[in-house]
């Protein structure tokens, strides 16, 4: 037998150890099949999240358009019910001939979806709008107050509802000290849902009691989106901005969209009346950023955990810098270690 069939049929293999480092060599083919493969499954996952959306979204599209082809043409049937509403409320001995006919449109929408009109007859508007209103009223004023409620609803120039004041509604319970108008303000219920709707998911909204430590929201989405057996679940906003902290200008961007869906008003519109948006904007960032001192400094740094803990739950991971992780003891252990290791080979 040759030199060259006796290598074929004892090969000899040259045994590869890791490196020092613990790396395991892998070839450059291997790792593109791993990837082909992993980008292969990504892309039938999104191919059927998209058709169930696809379907999903049809079927809604449609039966909105069917409804419209039934009912009104131009006017939307947001519009279709407010007018019913104030028609209700006004009792007006007579009507145009518009009005007329947007109220048999009414009678029509509550014919085609019989369970429309029964659903909002449960509803108290007059409560409902009072409500609203008194979340709206300045903190510096009863809403109690026949004469505050009367003077505001008048437009008054003795009751002027504008920027410069804190809406109720960012107060915790809705409740205001006078002597202390910085005690429960930006705490309140609505704006933690508001912010977890916008921020992390509107399904979280509904957890806005306690502190938030029973779930980690932005481990619990990847965890839902790597679920290639379940349904899709859109990333949140926190998730895609990496957002671990809540911030000050992220407050105050919700709190100007509450105010305006508080509002009433159908378009967005900078100024709203007597209403600067953009200036109450600025007065809520001034509020966390522009502080009188060290004290003021302290309140507003608790405050900002506060809304931490409650959007993304006690998770202080992001708090472990090199510098703290080196007084704790896995790292104290290995710099033990390594002292012996020293000490052992300079004796030798």
């Amino acid at each position: 037998m040759s030199e060259r069939e006796s290598e074929h049929h004892n090969p000899t293999h040259t045994l590869m150890f890791p490196d020092l480092s613990g790396v395991v060599p892998t070839s450059v083919e291997a790792r593109a099949k791993h990837r082909i493969t992993v980008l292969e499954e990504e892309l039938q996952m999104m191919q059927q999240e998209k058709g169930t959306k696809q379907r999903k979204t049809t079927y809604y599209v449609s039966q909105g358009r069917a409804i419209h082809c039934m009912v009104v043409l131009y006017t939307s049937l947001e519009d279709l019910i407010a007018k019913n509403d104030r028609r209700y409320k006004e009792q007006l001995e007579e009507n145009t001939t518009e009005q007329d006919r947007l109220q048999r449109g009414y009678i029509t929408l509550a014919q085609v979806v019989p369970w429309l009109h029964p659903k909002l007859s449960e509803l108290d508007i007059d409560d409902c709008e009072d409500m609203l209103k008194k979340l709206l009223c300045p903190s510096e004023w009863d809403w109690s107050d026949p004469q505050v409620k009367a003077g505001i609803c008048n437009q008054t120039s003795e009751y002027i509802v504008s920027e410069n004041s804190w809406p109720l509604f960012l107060y915790e319970n809705y409740t205001v000290d006078s002597n202390n108008l910085e005690e429960g303000l930006f705490k309140s219920k609505i704006l933690v849902q508001a912010f977890k709707a916008t921020f992390t998911s509107p399904s979280s909204a509904k957890e806005a009691d306690g502190d938030g430590d029973r779930a980690n929201i932005l481990e619990n989405n990847r965890r839902a989106r790597r679920a290639l057996n379940q349904a899709k679940v859109k990333t949140c906003m926190a998730s895609i901005i990496n957002m671990r902290k809540v911030t000050a200008r992220s407050i105050a961007y919700v709190v100007c969209q509450v105010c305006f869906a508080l509002s009433g008003v159908t378009s967005w519109r900078t100024i709203d009346g007597d209403f600067d948006y953009e200036m109450f904007w600025n007065n809520i960032v001034d509020f966390f950023e522009d502080v009188p001192g060290p004290v003021a400094q302290c309140r507003v740094t608790q405050l900002l955990k506060w809304w931490t803990r409650k959007i993304f739950g006690r998770n202080h991971h992001e708090d472990l810098t090199p510098d703290v992780m080196s007084k704790m003891s896995v790292t104290a252990l290995a710099e033990q270690r390594k002292a012996i290791e020293d000490a052992v080979f300079d004796s030798d």
